[in-house]
């Protein structure tokens, strides 16, 4: 890790600010299908959405985001576009966790699910749903999102040592399908 800043000078304040960041990569899951008589949980996605998925996460890399852990909601469609990322980010599927608390459309849960995060992970990316992604985003990061669309990307930078002690953070990046098909 290059603690070098602007001025080639190495500081304290640099290398512990590196240090101890934690970076939360969140994903709205991708567009679903209303085709199919089958309860919410099982709606799988729609063909935009597949394609949506593949197209947005073959425009980021894994080198840029450095994840270290993937947490999903286990409903079919937040599951099959983090299937999605993770072939086309070439994750191992060891660093990979499905969870039916992530299935959470208010953000308790997800708050709560980001907070109880082991330490050692400074690098998270969280799929699930919406309205909990957005009121997360709007609630921590630091640029107002009106609404995170499907298979929308927000990542938020933590200036934290534990994810416990989850405070306003920096938005550092945003994609949206939209942006790709300009």
């Amino acid at each position: 890790m290059n603690f070098i800043d602007k001025n080639n000078i190495l500081t304290i304040n640099n290398a512990f600010n590196r240090i101890f960041m934690k970076k939360l990569i969140l994903v709205r899951h991708a567009k679903s299908s209303w085709e199919y008589n089958v309860i919410d949980h099982e709606r799988p996605l729609n063909e935009r959405g597949t394609n949506d998925a593949n197209m947005v996460s073959k425009a980021l890399t894994n080198n840029m985001l450095g994840i270290e852990l993937i947490m999903s909601s286990d409903a079919i469609r937040a599951k099959t576009t983090a299937s999605i990322f993770i072939s086309n980010l070439e994750i191992k599927e060891k660093n990979v966790c499905f969870s039916h608390d992530l299935y959470d459309f208010e953000g308790r849960n997800l708050l709560r699910v980001i907070k109880n995060c082991d330490d050692s992970i400074k690098n998270l990316m969280i799929f699930g749903h919406n309205h909990a992604i957005t009121a997360f985003v709007n609630t921590y990061g630091n640029q107002y999102i009106d609404n995170v669309p499907t298979c929308g990307v927000v990542i938020i930078e933590f200036n934290i040592k534990s994810w416990n002690n989850l405070k306003l953070g920096k938005t550092l990046f945003t994609l949206f399908p939209k942006d790709l098909k300009q």
